[in-house]
Order: structure tokens, then C-alpha cells, then sequence
């Protein structure tokens, strides 16, 4: 699959944005491979906060322990993630403020395991869903915070 970057203008500050993104309860509302949110820690996001999360791409369910590694509230948050057979993921949120709004980067980069071979199975399995449904799910964040439903 390799890197995944995508960015989309949310009309909303950086703090609301983040304050979706960053709620492992909320990642069934926006991220479309999202399945099931397994253990995760409460409080509020903090380098060391974990989550287990079971995605789907093209039928197919996985299930990754996510670990946030970087967290500049309300500006940045990096997690690893390790996935089944070695796999590994890291994806990063980067929010700007812009135009009253927020800017919002998402970026992905998953490494299959066994290399080379893994990669190009990778490839041949998955082809350019991972930038479809990344693109699919920054639209749902964009609703989600655009038009706020009270909980």
C-alpha cells in the first residue's frame, strides 16, 4: 500500500476537530474500515494512550493495537499500530488553523510483513482502496464536526 496522504478543510477550530478525532468512541462515526473498538484507555488522549481497533478492507477484518506515540493537543497525534503475522501501521493527524477553520492531514503508511513480497502482495490486494477510504472517512469527519449532533 505504502504512504497514504490525504487532507481535507473542516469548517471548524482545530480544538473540535481534534476533540472527535482523537475520541476512540467516536471512530466508528467517521473512519470507514472502522469494525469494533476493542480495549482502550479513558481519559483524554497522552503519549502511552492505547487502543485496540478491528478495521475490514475488502471484507476482510484485522485487528491492530494502537499506541499514540505523539500528542500535541491540538495540533498533532501520531500512533504506531501492530497488526497481525508482524504487520505495522503509523498514521499521523496534523490540524492547522485556517480561515477560521481547521486543515486536516492524515497520513497512513503500512508495512506488511514478509518485505518486498508482502509488499507487492499489498499491492495486488488492496490496490488504491486504502486513499478511497481514507478520502471517504475525512468526509465523514468533515460532517461530523460541521454539523455537530448532540450526544
Amino acid at each position: 500500500m505504502g504512504e497514504v496522504i490525504v487532507q481535507i478543510d473542516i469548517d471548524a477550530p482545530p480544538a473540535d476537530v481534534w476533540g472527535v478525532a482523537l475520541d476512540p468512541t467516536r471512530l466508528k462515526d467517521w473512519v470507514t474500515i472502522h469494525r469494533h473498538l476493542g480495549a482502550h484507555d479513558g481519559g483524554p488522549p497522552r503519549v502511552g494512550f492505547t487502543m485496540t481497533q478491528t478495521l475490514s478492507l475488502r471484507g476482510a477484518p484485522f485487528r491492530v493495537h494502537w499506541e499514540l506515540v505523539r500528542c500535541e493537543e491540538p495540533r498533532v497525534a501520531e500512533w504506531h499500530g501492530r497488526g497481525p503475522a508482524h504487520s505495522r501501521a503509523e498514521t499521523a493527524y496534523t490540524l492547522s488553523a485556517r480561515d477560521g477553520g481547521t486543515r486536516f492531514e492524515y497520513r497512513n503508511e503500512f508495512f506488511p510483513p514478509l518485505g518486498v513480497v508482502g509488499r507487492v502482495a499489498q499491492r495486488a490486494v488492496a490496490g488504491n482502496i486504502p486513499e478511497t477510504e481514507a478520502l471517504a472517512s475525512l468526509q465523514r469527519l468533515k460532517r461530523l464536526c460541521e454539523h455537530p449532533v448532540h450526544r
